[in-house]
């Protein structure tokens, strides 16, 4: 049993509205192109829309497909001082059992190909000793903290070849796929091992800024 856990907080404060406001030309932005995706993962068995917008909520409901669910969520777990800890811990008293595939509207560029190609690796990784995935994005680069570098080491080489320096990975929060036990015992959305599934620049594009809704926009138009 996969459930996509869907949630939308309402009051966004970085972008007003992010997830209906219209996006590229698209009316129901973000949360159509998400719902739209999810419901074409035939590998999907329930998706479950958690928000307390009543925007969101009411778009969700008009989808006309059994396998939308509607969780409105309580205020106290939608406010701007919810913590993702919290919500986590909230899970598991909505979805009783089976996987759970949490992904974000703020990620348009993940479809419904990429979703199945997730479980599909998801549920080989499992037989291969992991107990969750999350997808993330490689950095090969100069990464430096506010003093010292912390990808490489400047008193080998001040300026090393991008290629030969040791990658770091940065949760892109586009996918996250863990059992509902996992969520029960450890009171979190991965496991004690995740398997780090590596994204292309492209699938890995989260809008979480301004900036970013603009630059994901001009993407969307481009991309055919």
């Amino acid at each position: 049993m996969i459930t996509a856990f869907l949630p939308c907080r309402k009051g966004s404060q970085r972008i007003p509205d992010k997830n209906v406001k219209p996006f590229a030309g698209i009316e129901g932005g973000l949360l159509k192109i998400k719902l739209d995706q999810l419901l074409a993962c035939s590998d999907i068995d329930s998706i479950l829309v958690s928000s307390n917008d009543e925007r969101v909520l009411d778009f969700a409901n008009k989808v006309n497909d059994s396998r939308v669910i509607i969780d409105n969520r309580p205020d106290y777990l939608g406010s701007s001082s919810t913590t993702t800890d919290e919500l986590i811990k909230y899970v598991p008293s909505i979805i009783n059992e089976g996987h759970v595939l949490w992904t974000h509207v703020t990620s348009p560029f993940i479809t419904e190909t990429d979703y199945a190609n997730i479980l599909t690796s998801y549920f080989n990784k499992l037989d291969s000793g992991y107990d969750s995935l999350m997808t993330v994005l490689k950095l090969q680069g100069f990464i430096w903290d506010d003093k010292k570098p912390i990808s490489y080491d400047r008193n080998d080489l001040k300026w090393p070849m991008t290629q030969n320096i040791k990658p770091l990975f940065e949760v892109d929060s586009g996918v996250f796929l863990s059992s509902v036990n996992n969520y029960k015992k450890l009171d979190d959305r991965i496991g004690l091992k995740p398997f780090l599934l590596e994204q292309p620049k492209i699938k890995s594009v989260d809008i979480d800024w301004p900036d970013d809704f603009i630059f994901a926009e001009e993407l969307w138009k481009r991309k055919g």
